[in-house]
């Protein structure tokens, strides 16, 4: 017999995986009341609480999208360009933009009074002109909604498979403005999304709403709800999002562990998930490695902490008398174009080829010893860039240690020998693989299309799907029977 669960008692267990379980404290029990929710997070244990009052602003939200999505059908692929270029106008506009700026530099005020990161948070002019470019690419973009995907003919009749929209999709990500163009590009595939943005942002979030993307809506033509926001500032309102079975799709982006327990939450509604969490390339030296190219190849790849950035490097042993200066040469560089500080984590393999090791220079912010079993830990600097340095034996052993300890992720080889090259594609279980710098992984920089997110293979490689999520990505398909021939029977 289900019954509605309206209390908790202290040391209550709680039973999940099968054959593990939690109990209930103390304070859970006195904040549980009727109305809420309680998930386990089955990675680690966790309950998490969602009140009712944020479960139902997320399906309230959810709701929006799903009437907005029953609408969607009927909207030419013509008023869905013109929401990208209204959007893009509005942005692109001062006066328009002024009450954003304002709104942005309050959360960044706050953030910093509260110590927290603000380098994804500031909605700077590049940050801003990349959300209006990104808008641009989605309205010239050609649509994917009932796009002809393949046709079968049959005597007297014939079948045709259309691309259709999956419905409403689900999308927490970090504190990042410039998200929001990302996030509006699954409208060009015929879906509606809502959205969470980080609680440091939420003002600014707010402020673009109203300012820019419901106007935008309205001057298209386009439902009030395929666009919507999850006005709330709690963590308990993206579990609640993650956990309605109204979505279609669940995407997260973000810090690893958070992203990994939205994963969890989708993963016991029965929705399927998209995780864009852990990072950090990798870079290998090869046997004809130029160490002039391979400090340019570092120094590019550390001009800003996000996902793609470097994060180890490994370098022939044979050749580290030579190319570990270069590192060390290309992380000193991007420190000093951020005018801050290089940091260094080298393993004992390494050591003997780094002089600073064992010491801080006045140059260095830090060079530390790292355990060869830690070279998938992703470093997460604000200013002063910081990777892992280790010596290996050949490229065939880098490749063995990306695939066992990193998120398998990015992975570039620094080599002008093809044939090598060809092996380190073969071998390595990435989805993203170069020959140079890192940052390169990016939809928008790389295919012109704003993403959603990139995945990492760390929980797998993914069923039918690129590694970067893209709003034209995200569709599944429709079967059409056309039947010329009446009499037609089995």
């Amino acid at each position: 017999m289900i019954s509605e669960l309206t209390a908790l008692e202290p040391g209550q267990v709680v039973c999940f995986g099968g054959n593990k379980a939690v109990t209930v404290t103390e304070e859970l029990a006195r904040a549980f009341g009727p109305g809420d929710r309680l998930v386990v997070d089955d990675h680690t244990g966790q309950l998490l609480h969602i009140p009712a009052r944020q479960w139902d602003v997320a399906a309230g939200a959810v709701t929006q999208a799903a009437d907005a999505f029953a609408q969607l059908g009927a909207v030419s692929d013509d008023a869905v360009t013109a929401f990208y270029h209204h959007f893009a106008d509005r942005l692109a506009d001062d006066t328009t933009f002024e009450p954003i700026a304002t709104a942005n530099a309050a959360d960044v005020a706050s953030a910093r009074q509260r110590g927290r990161s603000t380098t994804r948070l500031e909605l700077t002019p590049a940050m801003r002109a990349a959300m209006v470019d990104g808008l641009r690419m989605w309205a010239g973009a050609p649509s994917g909604r009932d796009r002809v995907v393949e046709v079968v003919e049959h005597p007297g009749w014939r079948v045709e498979q259309r691309q259709a929209g999956l419905g409403v999709i689900g999308f927490v990500f970090e504190g990042r403005p410039n998200v929001f163009a990302d996030a509006c590009g699954v409208l060009r595939s015929g879906n509606t999304v809502v959205f969470r943005i980080g609680s440091d942002a939420l003002d600014t979030a707010r402020a673009i709403v109203v300012r820019a993307l419901e106007p935008a809506l309205a001057a298209a033509g386009l439902p009030a709800g395929s666009a919507v926001l999850l006005d709330s500032p709690a963590h308990a309102a993206g579990w609640a999002l993650f956990a309605n079975r109204g979505l279609a799709l669940a995407v997260a982006r973000g810090s690893g562990p958070a992203v990994a327990q939205l994963g969890a939450v989708a993963r016991q509604a029965g929705t399927p998930v998209s995780l864009h969490g852990t990072g950090g390339a990798w870079i290998v030296t090869g046997a004809a490695c130029d160490p002039a190219r391979l400090r340019e190849v570092v120094a590019h790849s550390l001009d800003r902490k996000v996902c793609n950035t470097l994060n180890t490097c490994c370098v022939l042993r044979d050749q580290a008398d030579v190319l570990v200066p270069a590192v060390l040469d290309g992380l000193a560089r991007a420190a000093e174009a951020r005018g801050a500080k290089p940091r260094l984590h080298v393993t004992a393999e390494a050591v003997g080829w780094v002089p600073e090791a064992g010491s801080v220079s006045d140059a260095w912010s830090g060079v530390e010893l790292a355990a060869d079993d830690e070279l998938g830990r992703e470093w997460e600097w604000e200013d002063d860039p910081e990777i892992t340095l280790t010596v290996v034996d050949s490229v065939d052993h880098a490749v063995a240690l990306f695939n066992a300890q990193s998120p398998r992720f990015t992975a570039s080889l620094v080599s002008s020998d093809e044939a090598e090259q060809r092996r380190f594609w073969d071998t390595v279980d990435a989805p993203f693989v170069g020959d140079g710098f890192t940052r390169w992984v990016d939809g928008q920089y790389a295919l012109g299309r704003p993403e959603l997110g990139l995945s990492n293979w760390q929980t797998g490689r993914l069923l039918a799907r690129g590694g970067i999520l893209s709003g034209d990505s995200v569709y599944t398909v429709r079967t059409w029977v056309r039947q010329a021939d009446p009499g037609v029977h089995r």
